[in-house]
């Protein structure tokens, strides 16, 4: 069994963070462990406020599971202070992990900001670099590229000059297109597109956590870059077709379609 590791903000409502990414490793069959920055108080209309937790203590976090378990992989999420990603970005240099996936989390689906606009530096410069793959979305990416991202084109152009940021390779979302939810994959070796479904459905609350904890898992199996993404993509893609109606806005994925379906339970 894989061990995956997630530091990432805590979801009240369960749906996206750290409580989206453990469902989703588990859903992979793996073990999951959690490091939280930052709680927040939120569902699914929206977040209402959010406590960062001390760097001395999401250290400490850090350590204590990489001093005692095997780490095959690491995902992380919204880490809104630079204090925070100085901290983190020191323990992964530290500790190395063999699999580190960066979800660059700026906005929430309810569209509020999670990452102090001061601390969006130290992410491109601390970060960034120590990353194998970047999944920014396209609000994300403008912000990451500088490019304002209203086609396929803009997608292309803007994932090289994330790419030249220092990571391995960025997988640019494109799931705020008009009409498709296609995903453009850039490495040093060239760019790949991956066409998805679009789903008329409102519950995808967590879908970037989930498909970013995706993608750790399946790379920390051995997974190619290409086979991963592939991979991520048709989960999230049935979780989103599959998507609960909880709350009164945007309910999150159904994390576990196959397993539930298994178990006769749907």
């Amino acid at each position: 069994m894989f061990h995956l590791l997630t530091i990432a903000g805590s979801d009240s409502s369960g749906g996206a963070g750290i409580q989206a990414d453990l469902k989703s490793f588990a859903a992979h069959g793996c073990f999951g462990m959690s490091v939280i920055p930052s709680v927040t108080a939120q569902n699914t209309t929206g977040v209402t406020a959010i406590q960062n937790i001390d760097p001395e203590v999401v250290a400490a976090q850090i350590d204590a599971v990489f001093t005692d378990i095997r780490v095959d992989g690491v995902k992380i999420g919204m880490v809104s202070t630079s204090p925070i990603i100085r901290t983190i970005a020191e323990k992964m240099r530290q500790y190395k992990p063999k699999v580190l996936v960066v979800d660059p989390v700026m906005v929430a689906t309810s569209g509020a900001y999670l990452l102090e606009k001061d601390a969006r530096t130290d992410l491109i410069e601390d970060l960034l670099p120590l990353a194998d793959l970047i999944t920014p979305n396209m609000m994300e990416g403008e912000v990451l590229s500088g490019l304002t991202i209203r086609s396929k084109a803009d997608m292309e152009k803007a994932a090289a000059i994330i790419l030249e940021k220092g990571a391995k390779g960025v997988l640019l979302k494109g799931g705020h297109l008009a009409q498709t939810a296609d995903d453009y994959l850039l490495t040093r070796d060239g760019g790949k597109w991956f066409d998805g479904p679009r789903y008329d459905n409102p519950n995808t609350h967590g879908t970037g956590c989930s498909l970013s904890s995706s993608l750790a898992a399946d790379l920390a199996s051995g997974m190619t870059m290409e086979q991963a993404v592939r991979e991520a993509k048709d989960y999230v893609a049935l979780g989103i077709k599959n998507g609960l109606p909880v709350g009164h806005g945007h309910g999150p994925i159904h994390h576990f379609v196959t397993m539930f379906k298994k178990a006769g339970l749907e």
